[in-house]
Formats: structure tokens, C-alpha cells, sequence
């Protein structure tokens, strides 16, 4: 039992085995396995590292965006003249990455709250029974007092009142001047895996250089300062329409190559309509909004329903750079995908040498023969097996006596090749079987 541990302690730490290699010349099967190892490093060379760019590693920025509108409207209609700055129509003013500039609106002024008639459509009723008290609707605008107005046939509400009336809507849009308006961006991104800050105010974007321009797609692709009428016009929409109520994307994209020196890392801005089309149930896009104040002693309010367009400032970042372990790793498993192709290779000739030449049968078992090969080479072959079904049986070609070994579990079967007649084809050998004994010269 010790010897059997020995042994095999001993074949396992200095013992090395190396696949067989054989030669075959076929036409057929050399052009299968060049194209085959041809579209293997077309992929490895064009996708995992030219396209994939598999030898450099990434990182997103964490991203801070901060706008400025400026531009002044002007309203003329029943309620009088009017001059609308940046204060009066962005929402909300801090200038957050997603706001909404006023193209349209309708004001509701002097409101406070008591008790009024609801609008006529709205709450229809003939008899105080039909208004349920301190009950609301979901299309309402207050509390049910439980009375009918004779006057308007509608419940009585307490509201704000006047109540909003919306169901006429301002068209064409009051404040098409937006459209002339101008939308300042900046932004400043951080890639923390490689310690690079930029700003889209880049190195060639300087105040003489801001103070003038208006961004150009083709003339000034760095220019932060954008017309929101370029902005609907480059995302697909037409301000008219869009006027009404819409939502646009601005992209702006930091796509980087740390290989290369950090000033080549730019912004490049696209943009995109989100909505704001007349197909759809829900057309445009509004809100209400309130500014309150006290007028002898009572709280009153200006209700505005403001139509707009919302804006979305969208930072999209990846950066790449050169990186030893994901390189390695691309090799790796470019590696791996030769071998197992040359193993799918190996196999399929295996096969088809195997179905082309039968197994030949002898008498005695454990009888080893040697044949010569094409290539005039000594070849070991095993009783029932032919030369690519051997596994693990070597043979030391060029040396007069040499030594043949395979492992057969818990058995050693070795032998002595001698008398090489370069005239036999094929001639046989006895072997004797040793169980677990060490290595050495087995006896004939």
C-alpha cells in the first residue's frame, strides 16, 4: 500500500504529459483549419480589440449640470400689456438640468377662498340632492356645500374662487417669442478610476468665445449657448406645434480615450424630441402654478395654467484607457478560442480516420505493435486500438531501446521497445504488467 502511494505521489509531481500532435496531409481538412483559425483572429484582432477596444478598461463621470435662460416675451391681450423675463416663465428658476420654459398660459387672477358655483358641464345638478355635502370629484375643483345654483344649474363648491375656466385654450401660443430665447449650459463631469475632471467649457471656449457665439452643429459644435428655437428645430419638431406643450432631450455625450492627452476629451451635444406630437389621448404638456398674496388682510391668489415645453439635460459618459489586465484577459481568451478550434479540428480528423480505417483485432491481448507510418516514423499501436485512439502511450522514436508507458488504473503496463527492424510493419511484443511498481526496467 505505501509503495502504491509512493508511486503514484511520485507520477503525479514528476511526471509531465504533453498532448499528441499529429501530421495530416489533406488539402480539404489544411484549408478548413486555416479559414477556421483566420475568422478566429479576424474576431480576436477586429471585435475584442479594434471594435470592443477589449484592452482598456472604463468608467462613467459622475456628472453636475447647471443652465441659465435669458430672453424677454411680450403679451397683449385682454388682460393688458405684458413683459415676461426669465423669472416669470422658467420653471422652476434654480436652473436645475430639467425645467420647463412658459409658451403658453392661462391666468386665473384674484382668486381667494369662499364658495362659488362650479363651472357650468362640471357637477350639473337640478336640486340641492344632487349635491352631496363635503363630498368631492375627481374632476372638481373644491368641496361640495350640498346646494344647487339656480343660476349656472351646477353644484356649489368651496374653492378658490372664480373657479379656472381652461376650456378655451389661447391659440396661437401667447408667448411664441420663446422661440428667440437663449439656453446657457455648463457642465462639469468626474471619472474617479482615472482622476479626470472636465468642464464642457473646454479649452478653446473661453469668455471672448462665449460672449459671441450660438452653438452650430458643423461652425460651433462647442459653443454652450444654444436658441431654443435650433434646439426643436435639430431634434425634429416644429416650434409651432411643439409650442403647445412638448418635452425635448439635450444629449450631451463625453465619449473619451485616456490614451491620448485629456484635451481631445469633448462634449458633443445631440437632441431629441420626446413628445409633442397631436397623436395621443394627452396632448402637450401643463401645469398649474400659484403666486400668492395679501390684499386688505385676505390671502389672494393668481392661478396659471402654464403650457410649455420641458427640457431634460441628459449626460451620457464613458471613458476608456489602457489597462494590463483586461489586455491579458482578451488574450487569454483569444488563446483559449485557438485551442479549442484546433481540439474541434483534431477531433473531426480523429473521426473520420477512424471510420476510414477499422479497428484491427489480434489475438493475444496486452500485445504491443510498432508500424511505420507515412512519414517513415515507428508507431506504437494497442491490441484493438489504432494510432488516434491512444491516449496516453508514448514512444521515443530515434533511440534503440525506448521506452513505451501507459496508465491503466491501479496498473503500470511498461515495456522495453527493442529490435527496431526498419523492414517489419508490424511485429509484436510482449509486455509483462507491474501493479503499483515504481518506474524502472520492467522485464521481458
Amino acid at each position: 500500500m505505501k509503495n502504491q502511494i509512493t508511486s503514484a505521489l511520485s507520477d503525479f509531481f514528476f511526471e509531465y504529459e504533453t498532448p499528441r500532435q499529429v501530421l495530416v496531409r489533406n488539402r480539404r481538412v489544411g484549408v478548413v483549419c486555416r479559414l477556421i483559425q483566420l475568422g478566429v483572429l479576424v474576431y480576436i484582432i477586429g471585435w475584442v480589440f479594434i471594435y470592443e477596444k477589449g484592452y482598456q478598461s472604463t468608467d462613467t463621470a459622475v456628472s453636475s449640470v447647471f443652465t441659465k435662460m435669458k430672453g424677454v416675451g411680450y403679451t397683449n391681450n385682454s388682460g393688458g400689456e405684458r413683459v415676461w423675463d426669465v423669472a416669470d416663465y422658467v420653471f422652476p428658476s434654480q436652473g436645475d438640468s430639467s425645467f420647463v420654459v412658459m409658451t403658453n398660459y392661462i391666468m386665473t387672477e384674484g382668486q381667494s377662498m369662499g364658495t362659488c358655483p362650479e363651472l357650468p358641464g362640471k357637477h350639473n345638478c337640478n336640486t340641492d340632492a344632487d349635491c352631496e355635502g363635503g363630498s368631492f370629484k375627481r374632476t372638481g375643483n373644491g368641496e361640495m356645500t350640498g346646494v344647487c345654483v339656480n343660476r349656472t344649474k351646477t353644484c356649489e363648491v368651496l374653492a378658490w374662487c372664480p373657479v379656472e375656466d381652461d376650456r378655451d385654450v389661447p391659440d396661437p401660443p401667447l408667448l411664441l417669442s420663446a422661440e428667440n430665447y437663449t439656453l446657457f449650459i455648463k457642465n462639469s463631469v468626474t471619472f474617479p478610476a482615472f482622476g479626470v475632471s472636465r468642464s464642457n467649457l473646454v479649452e478653446d471656449v473661453d469668455s471672448n468665445y462665449i460672449s459671441s457665439c450660438l452653438y452650430h452643429p458643423l461652425s460651433a459644435p462647442l459653443c454652450p449657448i444654444f436658441k431654443l428655437g435650433d434646439i426643436i428645430k435639430l431634434s425634429g419638431l416644429n416650434f409651432q406645434t411643439v409650442a403647445k406643450g412638448g418635452a425635448i432631450g439635450i444629449v450631451v455625450d463625453w465619449t473619451c480615450n485616456f490614451d491620448v492627452h485629456v484635451k481631445h476629451c469633448k462634449p458633443e451635444y445631440t437632441f431629441h424630441g420626446l413628445y409633442g406630437s397631436k397623436e395621443g389621448s394627452s396632448v402637450g404638456y401643463n401645469f398649474r402654478f400659484a403666486r400668492h398674496y395679501m390684499e386688505d388682510k385676505i390671502q389672494k391668489r393668481t392661478l396659471l395654467k402654464v403650457f410649455g415645453i420641458r427640457f431634460d439635460i441628459i449626460v451620457q459618459s464613458l471613458a476608456r484607457k489602457f489597462d494590463i489586465i483586461p489586455t491579458l484577459t482578451a488574450i487569454g481568451s483569444g488563446v483559449g478560442i485557438f485551442g479549442v478550434s484546433v481540439l474541434n479540428i483534431t477531433e473531426a480528423v480523429n473521426r473520420t480516420n477512424n471510420s476510414q480505417h477499422p479497428k484491427k483485432s489480434f489475438k493475444k491481448s496486452g500485445e504491443l505493435f510498432l508500424k511505420r507510418n507515412d512519414n517513415k516514423r515507428v508507431q506504437a499501436v494497442l491490441k484493438n486500438k489504432d494510432l488516434f485512439q491512444l491516449n496516453k502511450l508514448y514512444v521515443r522514436p530515434h533511440v534503440q531501446c525506448s521506452w513505451c508507458c501507459r496508465q491503466s488504473r491501479p496498473l503500470y503496463l511498461r515495456t522495453i521497445l527493442s529490435s527496431l527492424n526498419s523492414a517489419a510493419t508490424s511485429f509484436p511484443l510482449r509486455c509483462q504488467c507491474t501493479p503499483g511498481s515504481a518506474i524502472g526496467h520492467p522485464t521481458l
